[in-house]
């Protein structure tokens, strides 16, 4: 049974992704998916550990970073409400 949530993505990002699903006659929804499946398999324990593939390369804008310093309630509020203005 699939489950509904809700993601946040650069726009941009999200522009390319779409179009990228679209040419390979998959939904956006089953990439994530499948992106998700493989970050929570078995032997993965961090994001430093998980090999990004050269087509995910292709959806993002540059280098991939990753944030894996815990953030405070405080700061990613001030960063969403900055992000909207």
């Amino acid at each position: 049974m699939d489950a509904k949530i809700t993601l946040s993505f650069n726009e941009a990002v999200a522009l390319k992704a779409k179009k990228y699903a679209e040419k390979n006659n998959v939904s956006l929804s089953r990439l994530v998916e499948f992106l998700l499946d493989k970050v929570t398999s078995p032997g993965y324990s961090s994001f430093e550990e998980f090999p990004v593939s050269d087509w995910v390369s292709q959806v993002a804008e540059g280098a991939a970073t990753y944030q894996t310093k815990p953030r405070t309630r405080k700061s990613l509020k001030k960063e969403y409400y900055a992000s909207k203005k």
